[in-house]
This record gives C-alpha cells, sequence and structure tokens, in this order.
C-alpha cells in the first residue's frame, strides 16, 4: 500500500469520525467474507457503516479528531472493524447482538473491542449489554419535555375536576336558597 493509499484511508476515517459522533471497535476476525457480508448488511438495514481497516491507519486517524483516546490503545491488535453510527449510539451494540442470536459461534464473533459514544469510552465486550441500553438524544429529550410537562398536566387535571366539583356544589347551594 502507498502512502497516498494510507493517507486517503486515514483521511476517511476522520472525515467518518467527524461526522458520525458515535464509533464501535469490532474484532471481525475468523469471520469469513460471507459472514461479513451477512453482518455488513445487517448494518447497513440500520444506517450503520462497517470499515475495516489496518489499526494503525486508525490510530492515526483517532490522533487526528478531537478527543483523548488512549484508553483504546489495547483494542487495536487483530482485525479491527470500525462502525459508524449518527443517529442512535445504541443500535451498533444492538445489531451486534442481533447478528450473534441468528449466527451463534462458540467464538461470540463479532466481538466489541471498544466505543466512543460522544467523546465516552466503553471497552470490552462486556459493555455490550450496557451500550444496547443508551438512550438516543431524541429520547432524552422526550424524557425532559415529558418530565417538565408533568407538573403542569397534574395541575390542569386538577383544575379541571376541581370545576365540576365546584359547580356542583354551587347548584348544591343554590338548590337549598331556593327551598
Amino acid at each position: 500500500m502507498t502512502r497516498e493509499e494510507k493517507a486517503a484511508i486515514i483521511d476517511n476515517l476522520v472525515d467518518k469520525m467527524n461526522s458520525n459522533g458515535h464509533y464501535y471497535f469490532a474484532d471481525t476476525s475468523s469471520l469469513t467474507v460471507a459472514e461479513v457480508n451477512t453482518f455488513r448488511g445487517m448494518l447497513f438495514k440500520e444506517g450503520l457503516e462497517l470499515l475495516v481497516a489496518k489499526n494503525t491507519l486508525i490510530q492515526k486517524a483517532l490522533e487526528r479528531i478531537e478527543g483523548d483516546f488512549t484508553e483504546l490503545g489495547d483494542v487495536f491488535k487483530g482485525t479491527t472493524g470500525v462502525i459508524f453510527s449518527e443517529e442512535n449510539p445504541k443500535t451498533p451494540a444492538q445489531v451486534i447482538k442481533e447478528y450473534r442470536k441468528k449466527f451463534p459461534r462458540e467464538d461470540k464473533k463479532p466481538l466489541l473491542k471498544g466505543a466512543s459514544i460522544e467523546s465516552s469510552i466503553f471497552l470490552g465486550d462486556e459493555s455490550l449489554d450496557s451500550l444496547t441500553k443508551l438512550k438516543s438524544k431524541q429520547e432524552l429529550i422526550g424524557e425532559v419535555v415529558n418530565l417538565l410537562q408533568s407538573p403542569a398536566n397534574n395541575v390542569l387535571s386538577a383544575l379541571l375536576s376541581g370545576g365540576n366539583k365546584l359547580a356542583g356544589i354551587v347548584k348544591t347551594l343554590s338548590e337549598r336558597e331556593e327551598a
């Protein structure tokens, strides 16, 4: 591979990492070409992309983007595929788990080596379960809006239900005065 080809790969990785807030590093070694293509297809259906590159090129790309990725240093051994996710941080983890469920293997490949989610670092395959429980930005905003609306809804419903009671009391009092 020439220097120009390596530089092009690094530039492509840097562009993808800058445009996607979430990226996973997965071990796809020992997967056949057909298995990798099936995995790529599952990722593609979810709007994700898998790029396999040399570890040194991935590390050089990480050096050129903002953030501290020194914790990831030990994950760059063997075959490394980078999964890019622009929207939802948990989707790659869900796809990995779904692939393993559909195509079980003794070595549980693809393995999660590490992940960078909005500059937070997750290491090891044991992080996969916690990553599947992460909430997207839209889900978090929805929860905050719901929490903010809840007290207002409670006050409004109390006023509305109290209004019916108040009207009933006024009617009963007016009927007593007439009698």
